[in-house]
Order: C-alpha cells, then sequence, then structure tokens
C-alpha cells in the first residue's frame, strides 16, 4: 500500500471523492488529515477550474488535504485520472499530521511523507492566481467545478 496525499477534489466532500471509493478502480483507505511542511501554490485555474498544486516550493501556502493508502490498483487508476507523468507528476512530499485514524499512525504535528500530485506544466499566469490553503470546490471562490464527464 502507498500513501497519498489529495487536496483538491479527492478530498471527501469534494466533487471526485466517489472515485477514490469504487472498488472498480482499486482499494483506498483513509488514514487522515495532514498539512504539506512546506508552502506551494493551490491555485484554482482553467476554463473547468482545477485545482492545481504547482511544484514550486516555498511559494504560496502549506496545504491542507487529506491521506490514503492505496493500493496498486488505485495507484495506476490516480495516474491515468491525474494524467501521470505528462500533466501531473507524482512526486514525495514531506507533511505534517493532523488528526489520524490509523491506530499505528503519526502523532498529531509528527511529521510523514506520502506521494502528491503536482504540476509543473502550467501556464506563467498561474502564479498570479489567488493561493489557497485548503480547496473546496463549493467555496466562496465561486469558481465551480467542471466534472470530465460534463466537459466539452
Amino acid at each position: 500500500m502507498t500513501r497519498i496525499f489529495v487536496y483538491g477534489t479527492l478530498k471527501r466532500g469534494q466533487p471526485n471523492h466517489f472515485r477514490m471509493m469504487d472498488a472498480a478502480n482499486g482499494k483506498a483507505e483513509f488514514c487522515g488529515s495532514a498539512q504539506t511542511a512546506e508552502a506551494f501554490p493551490l491555485v484554482i485555474a482553467g476554463k473547468y477550474n482545477i485545482p492545481f498544486l504547482l511544484n514550486v516550493p516555498g511559494t504560496g501556502r502549506r496545504v491542507r488535504g487529506e491521506v490514503y493508502r492505496v493500493d496498486a490498483k488505485m495507484l495506476a487508476f490516480l495516474d491515468d485520472f491525474e494524467n501521470c507523468p505528462s500533466m501531473y507528476q507524482r512526486t514525495a512530499v514531506r507533511l505534517v499530521a493532523g488528526d489520524w485514524t490509523e491506530p499505528d499512525g503519526p502523532a498529531p504535528g509528527t511529521g510523514l511523507e506520502a506521494f502528491v500530485y503536482s504540476t509543473t506544466a502550467y501556464q506563467p499566469d498561474s502564479l498570479k492566481l489567488p493561493m489557497l490553503e485548503n480547496y473546496d470546490a463549493y467555496g466562496s471562490h465561486g469558481l465551480v467545478y467542471a466534472l470530465r464527464e460534463s466537459r466539452q
């Protein structure tokens, strides 16, 4: 099982979370909440209002999200879903644990490592967009996320 840090539409309560829970895609177990140890730019961009984590460590804010343990099948699904490696790259990131559900998991405030999907393939103007600490597709930003199935 591999640890994955999700920060956008795959989190609980977000529009693509159902994909993480679909057994046909593989197995995903929620571990707990976490925050990046370093700042990163998390922006909403493009005509579909997609949350992008730009791979520019030290810029932006410390990003909050969730950690899952996924099997090889789910990891392959996520690589495909995130268009990895052409659009997103799966890289290791240092995190600080929040509330954890696994009994043998890290204590709050403890460091850990997981993979994250971030990108170096972004428009230069993306760094001028508002940088978020926590993404919510239904947030006050008013930028409605378009599910893949509804995109033209």
